[in-house]
């Protein structure tokens, strides 16, 4: 039969709660906030709800009107924007600030056409045959390494160049498309 042995087993000592082996900090206390009315502060609330003076008096008629179309909702206040065009005869451009003019002064301008000065080179579409020499072509016009040359032609229609004079879009176009690339100029 083995022997049994007994062995003794030590525990140590059971440490102490954190807050019996530490002091606790002193709890702060702040005094509650109080509703302080500032004569000012209400003076303003009462400035805000109070109507502005006008500077005509208008007669009661129109002022029930006015009234009365302000409460509309979007959908009835355009549907009374175009009956009043159509039955006074009147276009929404005729109430542009351009239009005002001075009395007696000629309403009518010519129209001035502004010329378009910058302008974008889009590629199009690049042949598979033409990928590679497309690609030279890009490189050539541009400063892009070879790897941004062509992720330029995939993916396309993608601007080129944007904001270029009509001489550089048409010089680039011209090289492009002897690489073999569809080009439009916008």
């Amino acid at each position: 039969m083995a022997s049994s042995t007994l062995s003794t087993i030590t525990l140590r000592p059971s440490y102490p709660t954190p807050s019996a082996a530490y002091p606790t900090q002193p709890t702060l206390t702040f005094p509650h906030k109080q509703a302080l009315d500032f004569p000012l502060r209400t003076a303003a609330r009462r400035a805000i709800l109070l109507r502005p003076i006008a500077a005509v008096d208008a007669p009661e008629k129109v002022v029930a009107l006015g009234n009365e179309i302000s409460e509309l909702s979007l959908a009835d206040a355009q549907k009374l924007v175009e009956y009043l065009q159509d039955k006074l005869n009147i276009t929404a451009a005729a109430f542009a600030p351009a239009a005002v003019a001075a009395p007696g002064a000629a309403v009518e301008a010519p129209a001035v056409v502004e010329e378009k000065t910058e302008f974008d080179v889009v590629i199009e579409d690049v042949p598979s045959n033409a990928r590679i020499a497309t690609i030279k072509a890009v490189r050539a016009l541009t400063s892009l390494a070879l790897k941004e040359a062509k992720e330029l032609i995939e993916g396309l229609p993608k601007k080129f160049k944007e904001g270029v004079t009509k001489d550089e879009a048409e010089e680039a176009k011209k090289q492009l498309e002897g690489a073999g690339a569809k080009i439009a100029i916008v």
